[in-house]
């Protein structure tokens, strides 16, 4: 199968609010080709609900939502990051609503929600559909740009570097980035996407648990392919289980935002007794770490399926206006009328703070080579991220890496090596595919078991065990067959699931999302700092 070579300034790998952004900003010096895997809006951005946290208020300031971000990090936030981050998401946002995206107002100014963790009213939102309003004004505004192509229906393979030229690489030489082999899926043609400046904005990884809020393309792609071809990986052990999803609501679970706890909604067990004052006396405003650890611990003493999220006490009226998606879906999808009955909830994997290492400019370790979004690690959120912060990373960080590539010399004018066509000789059509089309469903629900919540060296030795070997298996059924879409989304999963398990392990203490019952104490000593690994670390 020859590939097909495409060349542009900048290639964008996601469509999510970091791709999207950055887009409509580097079209303005150059052609900018997007590869996404299913249609361009189909992205983590459009699920996200609570909305974007930035200082708007002049009952509010920098320093309260620098501490606010730090304290949920647990001391593993880079600062100058959430300086970054803070300082310069304002004016982010006010670009945002420059291209049209109608955030919910109040008496003229913007309607300013409460989340976990948040010491002030300062989460910007489209009532609780934020990240959809979002996504729509981005694609109106990149629809009429004659610089942008976007390519649907294709799912990136590995990153073309050295490695394709044959040219061996190791932790001692510098690696560049020219581009992405990526699958049409529906021309089961793989093509070659050459760029000068690679970005990688493919969101997060969610599809690794059995449980979670993420949509099923979520796979960890971008991860995987850095990882593959040499790139610093970060934090990879710091995964965060929303506390509230609607019990029994499917997959991807039907979010129920943190919102709505900072609109009032109190958690309650089974037999209607509060319990989050038990263990932190923010009770359910604490950060997610602590409230979905604290549900996992009712959970287990207890014996049940779920814990209640209450909002009968406050005004139904009210709760149908701020909450209209959360209401009409409820009602229409569950049969559920949230302003009359109990909210039946459990915590599911929800946002990876680690990700492909980046420096304050996105630059990951590999040459021409940047990450902005969930994709990334860029210090930002520490051991736990803030609730709503991550829209505003994807925002302030893919600014921050345009700036950098825009005011970079390098790349400019060197031609690209000759970038070989893809190779399948000695492959075959998988009719043999029955035989490893259970290691998804395997893959996820080992990573719920074994690394979840709560874990033990126990726990993860045994899961390392059972998903190299997986890994393993996959990776030379992956080498002997043509490539399809569920292969090469099935060997990133297993390859992101041994990466948060090997994390997992070097990290001898529990600190925000990563609790253990073999180290249960914080321990800054010798464990305040990242978690790193590569092909040649870790």
């Amino acid at each position: 199968m020859p590939a097909t070579n495409h060349q542009s300034d900048y290639l964008i790998i996601g469509s999510g609010i970091a791709g999207l952004s950055f887009a409509l900003k580097a079209a303005e010096t150059g052609s900018v080709s997007i590869i996404t895997k299913k249609e361009r809006a189909e992205s983590n951005t459009n699920y996200a609900q609570g909305g974007i946290a930035a200082v708007t208020s002049s009952l509010d300031t920098f320093e309260s939502h620098i501490r606010d971000t730090l304290n949920a990090g647990v001391g593993l936030c880079h600062r100058d990051a959430v300086e970054a981050l803070v300082r310069e998401g304002p004016q982010r946002l006010n670009e945002l609503i420059s291209i049209g995206v109608a955030f919910t107002r109040k008496k003229g100014g913007l309607d300013l929600g409460r989340e976990g963790g948040h010491s002030q009213n300062r989460i910007v939102h489209a009532r609780d559909r934020s990240g959809w309003e979002i996504e729509r004004a981005l694609l109106a505004a990149l629809a009429s740009h004659p610089n942008i192509t976007v390519y649907e229906d294709h799912l990136a393979i590995d990153l073309i570097t050295e490695h394709h030229l044959g040219i061996p690489v190791s932790e001692a030489t510098a690696t560049h980035c020219w581009g992405a082999y990526a699958l049409d899926v529906r021309k089961n043609a793989v093509k070659a996407f050459l760029a000068r400046t690679t970005v990688l904005c493919s969101g997060g990884l969610g599809q690794v648990y059995l449980h979670t809020t993420n949509p099923p393309i979520a796979t960890g792609d971008g991860v995987a392919m850095a990882y593959r071809a040499g790139a610093a990986i970060a934090n990879m052990e710091f995964i965060q289980f929303h506390p509230t999803t609607l019990y029994n609501s499917g997959s991807p679970a039907f979010l129920i935002s943190e919102a709505v706890r900072g609109f009032g909604g109190i958690l309650k067990t089974k037999d209607g007794q509060p319990f989050m004052e038990r263990y932190d006396e923010r009770a359910s405003l604490a950060p997610r770490d602590i409230v979905a650890r604290a549900i996992d611990t009712e959970l287990k003493k207890r014996g049940d399926d779920f814990v209640y999220l209450d909002v009968r006490h406050l005004p139904a009226e009210s709760v149908r206006e701020q909450f209209p998606h959360i209401y009409q879906t409820c009602l229409e999808r569950y049969k559920l009328d949230v302003t009359k009955e109990l909210i039946p909830v459990v915590p599911a994997a929800h946002y990876s703070c680690g990700g492909v290492e980046t420096d304050l400019w996105g630059r990951t370790s590999i040459e021409n080579l940047y990450a902005c979004g969930e994709v990334a690690m860029t210090g930002v959120h520490g051991a736990n991220r803030l609730a709503s912060n991550s829209l505003l990373e994807a925002l302030v960080f893919s600014h921050r890496a345009f700036e950098h590539v825009r005011h970079s010399p390098a790349g400019r004018g060197v031609a690209f090596p000759t970038i070989p066509p893809w190779d399948e000789s000695g492959t075959f059509d998988m009719e043999e595919w029955v035989l490893i089309s259970h290691d998804r469903k395997e893959i996820q629900q080992i990573m719920w078991d074994y690394v979840g919540i709560v874990r033990s060296d126990l726990r993860l030795d045994r899961a390392g065990r059972r998903l190299q070997l997986i890994a393993d298996e996959i990776e030379n059924f992956y080498k002997k067959t043509k490539v399809v879409e569920g292969v090469i989304e099935l060997r990133n999963l297993a390859t992101v699931a041994v990466l948060i398990i090997r994390s997992a392990l070097l990290r001898k203490e529990s600190r925000g999302l990563h609790f253990t019952t073999d180290y249960p104490e914080q321990d800054d000593i010798r464990c305040a700092h990242d978690t790193v690994v590569s092909l040649w670390k870790g």
